[in-house]
């Protein structure tokens, strides 16, 4: 296991706490831990990370009007989304970095 799937596996995780109890910086964390992520995708994937962070950012609050799980579900996905969110701005800042480079 190398250190971008532990980051991602601390995201989720810490994803899943936050859903149930207060975690100070828990956005900052999951954005730098999300930025971990992003360096190590592969050239081939990148696009399908920006997207999926487009994505679940739209489709959070779907779950908001299931009763009972719904706000926790919502929020768990809502904190993924933004671990994702990290991973797709590191990823336009790298590529964006390599095109201005020569």
């Amino acid at each position: 296991m190398d250190i971008y799937k532990i980051a991602a596996l601390l995201g989720v995780v810490l994803a899943v706490v936050a859903a149930f109890v207060a975690v100070p910086y828990s956005g900052a964390a999951l954005a730098i831990l999300g930025a971990v992520v992003g360096w190590g995708v592969a050239s081939d994937v990148q696009v399908r990370v920006i997207a999926s962070a487009i994505a679940l950012h739209l489709v959070a609050n779907a779950f908001d009007t299931i009763p009972t799980v719904g706000p926790t579900l919502t929020s768990i996905i809502g904190a993924i989304g933004s671990m994702v969110a990290g991973a797709a701005v590191l990823i336009i800042l790298r590529n964006t970095y390599n095109r201005m480079m020569p």
